[in-house]
C-alpha cells in the first residue's frame, strides 16, 4: 500500500500527475464533488442561519467508501484540486466525508499540470482556505435561494418547468434588452463619397471625403461640383506609430479570442483548454489575471530571441482591469514556451497555438509603422478628399501574433500603402461616388462578446461564463440565430467621364446568424423579473454581490451575514408576488377578424407562441394557431396571423390518404397519411399545391422502397440529420464517404450491416439474456443499463464491468415508471349500532 494518497478532481488529471510521482504516490481522482446540496429540495436552513444541508449522491457513495479506505491506510493525504474556490470546496468536502485526520492532511495547489510544479507543490503545503471555501459557499447557496424561490412563481405565473438564476437571468436581460434596441432602431440614410485617383507615375489609390450628405439631392450638388476640377496634393503627412501586444489570456479574453479566430462556443473553448492542462501543457484555464511569473517571462524571452532575435525581445508586466481579479494567480500560458507545436488531436491543436503565440507575442517588441495622411484639394471648392496608409517598418509582435477585433469595434481606417506623392503634385481623377448608406441598429451579441459585457459589468466570474451560457440556451431562453436578412434598396450616384448618373442597387441587411436571439419566453420572463424582482436582475447588484463574494474569499466579510442580509428582502417580496401578481403570458391585441368581429392577439400557450381568435367571453369558443419557428410575438403583424388561420391546409387525396400542408417544429411538410414529407427549404406550407405535394410523396416512396434484403429483412436507405444511412432490423447504419452511396451494392451493404453487428456486440459489457437486462458503453466513457425502454445512465465512476445482476436491478427498478394500482372500491362507511 503506497504511503501517499493524493486525491484530484478528474481522472486525466490523475493519470498525468502519477507519471511525475514514485511509487509511495499512489493518485485517485474525487470525479469532481463528492458533496452537494440535494436535487430535490433546497437544502439550505434560513431558520438556522443558512445552514447548507451536503449530502453524498447515491452514485458517489461506492466512490467515498473506496476514498475512505485509502485514506485510513495511507500515511499522508494530499488534497490537490484546483487553486479556485470550487477547488478549495472539494478539498473541504473531502476531508469533511472522510473524516480526515487533521495531523496527516495536506492541501497543495498548482496551476499547471508539470513535473516541477507537482515537486514545487509537495514541498509547499498549505492547510484548507476556509475563506475561499466560504465564497464558495456564499455562491453556491445565494443561487440556490435564488433559484428555488423565483423557479415555482415562474411556473405559477407563466409556465411549468421554467427556471430563474441570479447570474443567467441578468445575461438574458443583457440579450433581451439589446434585440429591443434593434427592433426599435429607425434607420438613417446619407451619402458617403469615395473617389478613385492616379497619380503622374501612374499609381492609383482610393480617398475618402470625411463629411455626409443628407440628401441625394445634396450629394448630386456637391458632385457637379468637381466636374471640370483640377486635382492636386494640398498637404502630406508622415508620422511614425507604433502597436503594442496585448496581454496573455485570461478565462474571458482567451473566450472571445478562441470565438473569433478559431469559431469556436464558450463551451468548446473550455473543454478544450481543460483537455490541454489536465495533459499538462497549459497552466489553470480558470483565470482573471494577466499576470505572468518571473520563470515564464524569462522562458518566452530565451524563445523569442532563438526564434527570432535579440530585437524582437521585450519584457513586459501586465497589470490586469478585471474587477475582482486575483493577481497572485497567473495567466494562460502554455508550461514550455519552447514547446510551439507539440502532436495534438484537431481542437486542441488550434487552440494551444492560439494560446502559444498571444503569450510569446505579450513579451515581444512593439511593431514600429509609418502612417502617411494625404490631403487632396480641387479647383472648384473648397472640401478635401483624405487618403490614409500604413507602412510596417519593423514588423515586432506582428511576426507572430495579432488579436481579432469585435464587429462592435470601429476598424481602424487605413488603406494599406499609398504610391509615391508630393505636395502640389497634379492628381488625374478617375470617378467620384456617392453611396448611400444607412445607420446600422447595434449588434446582436455572440457568445463571446456576451462574455466581454459581463466581465466588464463585474458579473459572473471565469468560472460561471460557460455554463451560464449553455444554461440560457438549454432553457430555452436565448437561440442562435438563423434571420436570413432582407432586401434593402440604396442609391448611387456616379461622376464619372463628365457627368453624372444615378444607379438603383440592393443590398441584404438584417442577416443575423448565429447571433444570440431571445426567445418569445426569455422575454416575457425576463419582462416578468424585472418588473417583479428589479433588485435581482439590476445589474448592480448583481456586480456587488459578486464583490462581495471576493470580499467573503479575502476573510473580510461574514457569508452567512450576507445571505441574511440578501434574505430579508428577498423572500418577503417573492411571497408578495407570488400571492399577489397577474399571470404573464406575453398578450398582445393585433386588432380584430373582419368577419366576426372576434378579437385577434398572440400570447404565450400552454404549447408554445400561439394566435388566438376570440376570448374566454365570447359564446363562441377561441380558435388557435401555432406561429410558425421563425415568427415572435413581438414582431409578428396582424396579416401575419390571420394567415396562420389557413393551416393546415387540405390539398387533395392521393392512394386514399387525404394530403394536407402543414408547419411543425422543423419547419413545412406535408402530410400523407401517417407519413410525413419535408418540404424544400424555398418552399411555403401556404403555396405548395397537390401536384407537388404528391410528386414529394412518390419520391419519398421511392427513397423508403427497399434496396436489398438480407436475412429475409428489407434494406432502405434515407438522408437524415447526420447524413446518408441504410437502416435494417430497426438499426440506422451510417454510411461514410468510403462508400458511394448513391450506387450501393450489395456487398457494401452486407459489410455495413456486419460492421454495425458486431459494434453493437462490442458495445456490451454485461449481459443477463433471461433477465432482458444488459449494460453497454455510451458516450464520453459512461455506460448506460438497459431494459427494454428503461435505460439508467452510470456515473464515470462507477466500475461496469464489476457491477452484479442484483445492483442493476436495483437501478431499473428505481428508474422505471411505477405501474398504476387498480382503484380500490370505496369503504362502506360503518353505520353505529343502535344500543
Amino acid at each position: 500500500m503506497a504511503k501517499n494518497l493524493v486525491i484530484v478532481e478528474s481522472p486525466a488529471k490523475a493519470k498525468t500527475i502519477e507519471k511525475f510521482l514514485g511509487k509511495d504516490f499512489k493518485v485517485e481522482s474525487s470525479f469532481g464533488h463528492i458533496a452537494d446540496l440535494p436535487s430535490k429540495e433546497l437544502g439550505v436552513d434560513v431558520e438556522k442561519n443558512f445552514e447548507p444541508k451536503y449530502i453524498v449522491d447515491k452514485d458517489k457513495q461506492a466512490l467515498v467508501k473506496k476514498l475512505k479506505t485509502l485514506a485510513d491506510k495511507a500515511d499522508i493525504i494530499w488534497l490537490a484540486s484546483d487553486e479556485d474556490r470550487e477547488g478549495e470546496a472539494i478539498s473541504w468536502h473531502l476531508a469533511e466525508e472522510l473524516k480526515l485526520d487533521k495531523k496527516k492532511t495536506r492541501r497543495i495547489v498548482f496551476n499547471s499540470i508539470t513535473k516541477s510544479a507537482i515537486q514545487k507543490a509537495i514541498e509547499n503545503p498549505r492547510e484548507i482556505n476556509y475563506n475561499l471555501v466560504n465564497a464558495q459557499q456564499a455562491r453556491r447557496v445565494l443561487d440556490r435561494l435564488v433559484g428555488y424561490e423565483l423557479s415555482p412563481v415562474l411556473w405559477k405565473k407563466i409556465k411549468p418547468g421554467l427556471s430563474a438564476g441570479r447570474v443567467q437571468s441578468v445575461a438574458v436581460r443583457l440579450i433581451v434588452e439589446r434585440e429591443r434596441d434593434i427592433e426599435g432602431f429607425a434607420p438613417e440614410a446619407s451619402f458617403k463619397i469615395s473617389a478613385e485617383f492616379k497619380t503622374e507615375e501612374g499609381s492609383i489609390f482610393t480617398a475618402k471625403l470625411y463629411k455626409t450628405f443628407a440628401t441625394q439631392s445634396a450629394a448630386e450638388k456637391f458632385l457637379t461640383q468637381n466636374i471640370g476640377a483640377d486635382f492636386s496634393v494640398g498637404n502630406l503627412d508622415k508620422k511614425p506609430a507604433k502597436k503594442s501586444p496585448s496581454a496573455p489570456f485570461t478565462t474571458s479574453t482567451l473566450q472571445q479570442e478562441a470565438s473569433r479566430k478559431l469559431y469556436f462556443s464558450v463551451g468548446r473553448t473550455m473543454q478544450v483548454a481543460q483537455r490541454l492542462y489536465e495533459a499538462g501543457l497549459i497552466t489553470y484555464m480558470r483565470t482573471d489575471s494577466v499576470n505572468l511569473s518571473g520563470e515564464a517571462i524569462s522562458a518566452a524571452k530565451d524563445a523569442i530571441i532563438d526564434n527570432y532575435g535579440e530585437k524582437y525581445s521585450t519584457v513586459r508586466n501586465f497589470k490586469g482591469k478585471s474587477k475582482g481579479a486575483q493577481e497572485a494567480h497567473e495567466a494562460i500560458r502554455p508550461t514550455e514556451m519552447t514547446n510551439s507545436s507539440p502532436s495534438l488531436e484537431r481542437d486542441q491543436s488550434k487552440l494551444y497555438d492560439l494560446i502559444w503565440k498571444r503569450t510569446i507575442a505579450s513579451q515581444m517588441s512593439d511593431a514600429q509603422l509609418e502612417r502617411t495622411n494625404v490631403k487632396i484639394k480641387a479647383s472648384t471648392h473648397s472640401e478635401e478628399f483624405t487618403a490614409n496608409g500604413e507602412v510596417i517598418k519593423f514588423d515586432g509582435f506582428l511576426k507572430v501574433y495579432l488579436e481579432s477585433s469585435d464587429e462592435e469595434d470601429t476598424p481602424e481606417e487605413q488603406d494599406g500603402m499609398l504610391p509615391a506623392m508630393k505636395v502640389g503634385e497634379t492628381l488625374l481623377n478617375n470617378y467620384i461616388s456617392a453611396t448611400e448608406r444607412f445607420t446600422r441598429p447595434p449588434y446582436r451579441f455572440t457568445e463571446a462578446s456576451l462574455v466581454k459585457k459581463l466581465e466588464e459589468l463585474g458579473i459572473g466570474r471565469p468560472s460561471t461564463y460557460a455554463p451560464t451560457i449553455s444554461t440560457i440556451q438549454n432553457r430555452g431562453y436565448v437561440e442562435k440565430g438563423t434571420i436570413e436578412g432582407i432586401e434593402r434598396k440604396y442609391v448611387q450616384l456616379l461622376l464619372e467621364s463628365g457627368s453624372v448618373k444615378a444607379r438603383k442597387l440592393t443590398e441584404t441587411v438584417g442577416s443575423d446568424k448565429g447571433k444570440m436571439v431571445p426567445t418569445d419566453i426569455g422575454m416575457i420572463v425576463t419582462d416578468f423579473l424585472v418588473s417583479h424582482f428589479g433588485n435581482i436582475l439590476d445589474y448592480n447588484f448583481t456586480a456587488r454581490v459578486e464583490e462581495e463574494f471576493d470580499e467573503i474569499a479575502e476573510g473580510d466579510e461574514d457569508w452567512q451575514k450576507v445571505m441574511k442580509n440578501f434574505y430579508k428582502d428577498f423572500h418577503p417580496t417573492v411571497l408578495d408576488v407570488e400571492e399577489n401578481a397577474d399571470r404573464a403570458s406575453g398578450e398582445r391585441v393585433l386588432g380584430e377578424d373582419p368577419k366576426s368581429g372576434r378579437q385577434v392577439s398572440v400570447r404565450l400557450g400552454r404549447f408554445g407562441p400561439m394566435v388566438q381568435m376570440g376570448t374566454v367571453d365570447d359564446e363562441e369558443k377561441p380558435k388557435f394557431a401555432s406561429l410558425l419557428p421563425d415568427q415572435s410575438l413581438a414582431t409578428i403583424t396582424y396579416d401575419e396571423a390571420m394567415e396562420l388561420f389557413k393551416l393546415p391546409r387540405k390539398l387533395g387525396v392521393f392512394e386514399g390518404e387525404e394530403v394536407e400542408a402543414n408547419v411543425g417544429r422543423y419547419g413545412p411538410y406535408v402530410r400523407f397519411g401517417k407519413k410525413f414529407v419535408s418540404l424544400g427549404k424555398d418552399e411555403s406550407a401556404f403555396e405548395v399545391d397537390f401536384e407537388r405535394a404528391v410528386e414529394l410523396i412518390k419520391e419519398k416512396q421511392k427513397a423508403d422502397a427497399p434496396i436489398f434484403s438480407y436475412e429475409d429483412k428489407d434494406v432502405t436507405k434515407g438522408t437524415g440529420r447526420f447524413g446518408p444511412f441504410i437502416k435494417w432490423d430497426g438499426m440506422f447504419i451510417n454510411v461514410n464517404k468510403k462508400y458511394d452511396f448513391d450506387n450501393l451494392s450489395e456487398a457494401d451493404v452486407i459489410e455495413l450491416i456486419e460492421a454495425k453487428k458486431q459494434k453493437e456486440i462490442d458495445k456490451v459489457v454485461q449481459n443477463w439474456e433471461e433477465e432482458g437486462i444488459r449494460i453497454e458503453k455510451a458516450r464520453w466513457g459512461r455506460h448506460n443499463i438497459i431494459k427494454g425502454k428503461t435505460k439508467v445512465e452510470l456515473a464515470k465512476s462507477v466500475d461496469a464491468a464489476a457491477m452484479s445482476l442484483k445492483e442493476a436491478q436495483a437501478l431499473i427498478e428505481k428508474k422505471a415508471p411505477k405501474k398504476k394500482s387498480a382503484k380500490k372500491a370505496p369503504k362502506k362507511k360503518k353505520t353505529a349500532k343502535k344500543k
